[in-house]
């Protein structure tokens, strides 16, 4: 009976242990959660990579300002289709989009954005169609990575490999300037969106 008393003392530190253990890293988790952005929606991006694929067809062998005006109606249709994704997402998570985490990540991600759409306002008025695709898929990549700062890792990855497609595109043909939106717009979004969706909930 003493020895079996014995054995009992000598594991209750080992329980006491494993349990502080596990309450640190739920406390751990949790502070991650919170000071992360975890509604980046999966599918949403799917979709997205989807519409661009499309567009990019549409806008196969067109003249530059056709395929201008082809891939800004796509702009303003992934516009919307990522609102609606993320809402959905973040209600579903009971997830408020008013959180300090999701204000950081709308902040980072706007400037990036709108420097962008500065710039191709001048280079349109000049007539310098060729130099949008380097330059978006370049303002959209750094858009993410400074967004994604504030979200899960698996999203500022995925605005390096959009900030890559834009500096290869910067040093190719003009005329593969539609082929490099497809690929960045529709490849990775359809990609990234899948391995977001698997590991984050959709």
């Amino acid at each position: 009976m003493g020895l079996a008393q014995r054995s009992r003392v000598s594991y209750a530190p080992a329980r006491i242990g494993d349990h502080a253990a596990d309450n640190l890293r739920f406390i751990r988790d949790t502070m991650e959660r919170a000071a992360s952005f975890t509604a980046v929606p999966g599918l949403g991006g799917i979709l997205i990579g989807v519409t661009a694929m499309a567009a990019g067809a549409l806008a196969a062998n067109r003249d530059p300002s056709r395929q201008f005006t082809i891939w800004c109606a796509e702009a303003i249709l992934a516009t919307l289709i990522a609102y609606l994704a993320v809402r959905r997402k973040s209600k579903r998570l009971t997830m408020s989009l008013q959180t300090r985490a999701a204000r950081r990540a709308l902040l980072s991600f706007m400037p990036p954005l709108l420097a962008g759409a500065a710039l191709t306002a001048a280079l349109v008025r000049i007539g310098a169609f060729s130099v949008l695709p380097p330059l978006w898929l370049l303002c959209y990549g750094a858009a993410v990575v400074t967004g994604g700062a504030f979200s899960v890792r698996i999203v500022p990855v995925m605005g390096l490999c959009f900030m890559l497609s834009g500096a290869c595109a910067a040093f190719c043909p003009a005329a593969w300037g539609n082929g490099f939106l497809m690929f960045g717009f529709g490849g990775l979004h359809i990609v990234f969106g899948a391995i977001i969706s698997r590991r984050h909930g959709g």
